[in-house]
């Protein structure tokens, strides 16, 4: 009787005959499990994410292009899909699961915002509001509505403009305020020029919401700009 050779398969392929990027894909997977994300530069853990939507290429040189590209790891995952797919190697899947991961991400910290008083939490808030807003091309108007234990209820973005501005309404603010039975705000409002001063503009909403809101009994706690340079919160500076 003949006998017929095994059928080769992909894992006992010849070394030479391997793609020479899968010893390090298996390196880097070992690496993040025994020390770690933090042991992982930028680029590595956004190769670890590539893997997924592409299984059968080199992740590091798109991973690197989208570091060179963007900045960080935080401005990859939160840059437009349209300027993502413009890397080399990003098509729909790439871009998609970097969504994916903002998404999770930001899941997370608002799931664990909402579960205790806002105003005792500002580090997680501030941190919250920054993965949400710091990096978008766009200027955000966000009202976080909260109820009478200073938790919030819910967390909307009212308006979305232009590079430098996007029209508020203090009437539709208060009117969503008492849709939602809310007792107080923390308005947030981003600047994609990244410097977070606050504008006389910006002070100037912020005083005629607050008077809109104090004639129903509902308190504005604070205004903060987020920017990519950092934060500032106009009750700190007794600007309101």
């Amino acid at each position: 009787m003949t006998q017929h050779a095994p059928v080769s398969r992909g894992k006992d392929k010849p070394a030479a005959t391997r793609p020479h990027f899968e010893g390090h894909r298996q390196r880097l997977k070992e690496r993040f499990r025994d020390a770690g994300a933090d042991a992982l530069p930028d680029y590595e853990l956004l190769e670890l994410i590539l893997f997924r939507p592409l299984p059968r290429r080199d992740t590091k040189p798109i991973a690197k292009a989208l570091i060179k590209r963007f900045g960080s790891f935080a401005e990859v995952i939160s840059a437009d899909s349209e300027r993502l797919r413009e890397i080399d190697g990003v098509g729909e899947a790439v871009a998609t699961e970097l969504k994916l991961v903002r998404a999770a991400a930001l899941r997370l910290m608002r799931s664990e915002l909402m579960s205790q008083p806002t105003i005792s939490s500002g580090p997680a808030l501030i941190e919250y509001c920054r993965a949400a807003m710091a990096f978008s091309t766009r200027e955000q108007f966000r009202v976080l509505f909260l109820d009478r234990k200073n938790k919030i209820i819910a967390d909307e973005i009212q308006q979305e403009g232009t590079i430098d501005h996007a029209p508020v309404y203090p009437r539709e603010v208060v009117k969503r305020a008492l849709e939602l039975s809310a007792t107080g705000l923390i308005l947030v409002h981003n600047h994609p020029s990244g410097d977070p001063t606050p504008s006389s503009a910006d002070v100037d909403m912020t005083r005629r919401i607050a008077e809109a809101a104090q004639n129903l009994g509902i308190v504005v706690h604070d205004h903060i700009v987020i920017g990519r340079q950092g934060h500032a919160s106009l009750r700190q500076l007794k600007l309101m």
